[in-house]
């Protein structure tokens, strides 16, 4: 246990890293709800429509990656390889309790946004207590010796920073600080320690992609966005930054000229509207006749002329903004379609082929969130003093693109080719829960108890006349 000093010491420490982090990631958060910086420098004194034209050129794209992973990933049950006492139905409550059904998303959208995402789970009743906390809120410190585990963690309890919890793997330190002190270590106060019995720090992270060589690229050139301001490569949106510029910059580029030049401009040359009523109305007519304008003495034309300027081409602008998203939609194994909205008469086969990229990443996300969803269940059980084997694992549900027909055609060949049970393939087909599950095998076993009741009746009584015709011979 560390002593109030030690606990507030700790907290400075911790609280250092935690603010570095936090700038990073605060300008990735920017780029995630495309409000990063504008394309491009607009002076103070610039027109209206060029400051509205740099505002609306930021196309969102960072946002459609992290959802596109987002949306294929969801928990649908906890199994074990065996479950006789029901542990896995016991630990499933905790999850329902905890509402994470709905509440996995928003881990899910962090750890792929900033490449890093957490969950607490403290005592509760009648369930322990687990929260998906964002890395712009906590900091953890991790060692060579337990990578699992990290030695402390600290959390940041309000957007003001005047309370903070620190967790080691005895206690929950509380720590504040007044609203108006931002930096002196001396305004920072023991609050309470409260003990969680866990054994090990209750805090469970998420990695959007694990690297061997993370904490070193501290010493890697990395590109600076602005003096001292360094982002780590990790997540899906910290590599995408540089597109997404490329992207804002032409669609500007585009609006600007789609604005200024995409029109025929007409001009004439001897003649001066003598009002602005004039000038709108000449501009508007489809035919437009002039008083004729004096001449040179000895000239024959006249001295009015009418000409208009070629319409700017749009096409270069259009052709260079796909190609940046088909760049976009390659780096980050999103379906191209998802970025450029070009989706006609697919056959399911292609459809499947098109998004094969993407299923493979969610494919490796699964294994990866699957082993700290499994980790913050048995940190669950810890707490409700039930055993969580090592084998266990949660259910993931199946969101790839096959058609539910094949599916169903698929594990109905299972079953009678290759007589796998009925009850272990319902978690293959797609939108099925635990829930559902549950429900399906307990009236599937009472079907088939009432089945071999019956035959067992059936038996008797065929049993029985069989004595009578005997006796009665």
């Amino acid at each position: 246990m560390l002593t109030p000093g030690q606990a507030v010491e700790q907290v400075e420490q911790l609280r250092g890293y935690h603010l570095n982090e936090r700038q990073q990631l605060n300008l990735i958060r920017r780029y995630w709800k495309g409000a990063q910086n504008l394309p491009t420098v607009i002076p103070p004194d610039a027109p209206r429509d060029m400051k509205v034209l740099a505002r609306i050129a930021r196309v969102n794209v960072c946002k459609i990656v992290v959802d596109s992973l987002a949306q294929s990933l969801f928990v649908d049950g906890f199994r074990l390889s065996t479950d006789d006492d029901g542990t896995s139905s016991d630990i499933w409550k905790t999850w329902q309790a905890n509402k994470l059904d709905a509440r996995q998303t928003p881990i899910h959208r962090a750890a792929h946004a900033y490449g890093t995402a957490y969950t607490v789970v403290i005592p509760g009743d009648p369930y322990p207590v687990i929260r998906g906390v964002s890395p712009r809120k906590m900091t953890a410190v991790y060692t060579d010796d337990d990578p699992d585990w990290p030695a402390f963690a600290l959390e940041r309890c309000d957007p003001r920073g005047t309370e903070w919890k620190l967790y080691d793997d005895e206690y929950v330190y509380t720590v504040s600080r007044p609203a108006s002190v931002r930096s002196n270590s001396d305004a920072l106060t023991f609050v309470k320690s409260e003990g969680h019995d866990a054994g090990v720090v209750p805090v469970v992270r998420y990695l959007d992609e694990d690297d061997l060589d993370d904490d070193d690229d501290v010493e890697l050139d990395q590109t600076i966005f602005w003096p001292g301001m360094r982002v780590p490569m990790r997540g899906q949106i910290a590599p995408l930054m540089s597109l997404q510029d490329q992207i804002d910059n032409t669609t500007f580029d585009l609006l600007v000229a789609q604005h200024w030049g995409a029109f025929r401009q007409r001009y004439v040359i001897g003649w001066t509207a003598p009002s602005e009523a004039e000038l709108v109305k000449a501009s508007m007519a489809r035919m437009m006749t002039f008083a004729d304008a004096p001449v040179e003495a000895g000239s024959e034309e006249s001295g009015i002329k009418v000409g208009e300027f070629g319409q700017t081409d749009l096409k270069g602008y259009i052709d260079s903004r796909e190609a940046s998203l088909r760049h976009t939609a390659s780096l980050s194994q999103t379906p191209a379609h998802e970025l450029i909205g070009q989706l006609v008469n697919l056959s399911a086969e292609a459809l499947v082929a098109a998004e094969q990229g993407r299923d493979r990443k969610v494919g490796e996300r699964k294994t990866g969130f699957g082993e700290s969803h499994e980790q913050t269940l048995w940190l669950a059980g810890k707490y409700q003093k039930v055993d969580v084997p090592l084998d266990a694992e949660v259910v993931w549900r199946d969101t790839s693109a096959y058609s539910f027909s094949s599916i169903v055609d698929g594990l109905g060949k299972l079953a009678t080719m290759l007589n796998v049970p009925v009850t272990e393939l319902w978690e293959r087909i797609p939108g099925v829960t635990q829930q559902d599950r549950a429900r399906w095998k307990s009236e599937y076993e009472s079907g088939k108890a009432f089945a071999e009741l019956s035959a067992l009746l059936q038996a008797e009584t065929d049993a029985g006349a069989k004595v009578a015709v005997n006796v009665t011979e």
